[in-house]
């Protein structure tokens, strides 16, 4: 039976920092108001999900279109060829190798210009494990003492695509070389800063010795370990994740070993500021 849409759509937090589940948008059939509604949902919330959609790839894309251009996605191929778009993150029915996604981190940080998000849809799901977690990385910064803030603000960190083990002898890792990026990104559209370090794709911070780097950037790509800035997210099928990859880092839990199968649209951001 498909979900309806209806004329005022319900919030409902998951945790008073970050996500919370939209009830009452069929994501095949949005209206302007519902994209509206998305919008401003998302940039509270920084993940918003939704249970019960009925999409298919076309669909799919054609929703993360609303909010800028959709990546023909170069590291996996799309789902079909009528649509680009849409590529497929699977896993079998044993437990999946260690990977990027069970590491604390932002899609594509060594990108000129990262993603401003993602938008995951669950085909099949484990009976039980394979959540995702994700961290609000402007409470994260938040967090840290007025001092560090200070220290901090105006600094860069070289990433680099090399640095993460998937990606280490991929064929594209020369189109990408190191880049540095800010140690504390300021949201486009908000204003707000976050901290904008990861362990899959920051090697260092700009300017500090090897000593000051040993410390200081562990320290900082740790921070986001804190309960207190996550959320976590139970799939089932039918179930659609969107978050705001500027603001926020996610972490998928390799503790599943039925069969796993997501479809994923990566929408186009801008340079980090």
């Amino acid at each position: 039976m498909r979900l309806q849409s209806l004329v005022n759509p319900v919030i409902r937090p998951l945790t008073s920092v970050i996500g919370a589940e939209i009830i009452g948008i069929d994501l095949a059939r949005t209206k302007p108001s519902d994209i509206e509604f998305v919008s401003k949902a998302l940039l509270e919330h920084k993940v918003l999900f939704f249970r019960d959609q009925e999409l298919d790839d076309r669909a799919h894309a054609d929703f993360a279109a609303h909010f800028g251009v959709p990546q023909h996605f170069a590291f996996l191929p799309p789902v079909a060829e009528d649509v680009p778009e849409v590529h497929a993150l699977a896993s079998g029915g044993t437990k999946p190798k260690r990977s990027n996604a069970d590491i604390w981190h932002s899609d594509a940080t060594f990108q000129a210009t990262p993603p401003m998000g993602s938008i995951l849809r669950s085909l099949i799901s484990p009976a039980t494990g394979g959540d995702t977690l994700w961290a609000n990385m402007e409470a994260a910064y938040e967090a840290l003492s007025p001092r560090l803030q200070e220290m901090l603000d105006g600094m860069t960190a070289t990433h680099d695509f090399k640095n993460s083990s998937t990606h280490r002898n991929h064929p594209l890792g020369d189109v990408y070389p190191p880049i540095s990026q800010p140690v504390v990104r300021t949201h486009p559209v908000t204003g707000r800063k976050s901290l904008y370090v990861n362990r899959t794709f920051t090697t260092r911070i700009d300017g500090l010795s090897e000593r000051e780097n040993e410390m200081l950037l562990p320290f900082l790509c740790d921070h986001v370990r804190g309960p207190e800035f996550q959320c976590r997210f139970t799939w089932e099928a039918g179930s659609v994740a969107f978050w705001d990859n500027r603001c926020t880092q996610h972490y998928a839990v390799a503790d599943y070993t039925q069969p796993r199968l997501m479809h994923r649209v990566v929408i186009d951001g801008d340079r980090p500021f």
